[in-house]
């Protein structure tokens, strides 16, 4: 049996796969964002507020890209449900645009 990373796999997929085919890589990267943000959340006492809020804020970045990209290559429209997470962030402002680079240039540890 042959072994390929999934580094290899991932991008042999999206570049011989349909939209369809697109559409469901993406709706794993959905969920898992999804879930990423919901253990942070459960983890906020022990990673700390700051630590939390850039990550839920990066992964809410993310999750708002596939929102838009999963309904393009299928075809469908997709809504991310009310957030209960209560972490203040310059990206969860609605008028405020942050940068992707500004969440990597000061990334918080625990």
């Amino acid at each position: 049996m042959n072994y390929r990373s999934w580094e290899d796999q991932v991008p042999a997929e999206n570049s011989r796969g349909t939209g369809r085919d697109r559409a469901r890589f993406y709706e794993y990267g959905l969920g898992s964002a999804r879930e990423a943000r919901g253990w942070y959340y459960k983890g906020r006492h022990v990673l700390g507020e700051s630590v939390v809020e850039h990550r839920i804020s990066l992964l809410a970045e993310v999750i708002k890209l596939l929102l838009t990209m999963v309904p393009d290559q299928r075809g469908a429209v997709l809504k991310e449900d009310p957030l209960a997470y209560h972490a203040e962030s310059p990206a969860q402002t609605p008028d405020h645009v942050v940068a992707a680079e500004q969440f990597l240039d000061h990334v918080p540890l625990p």
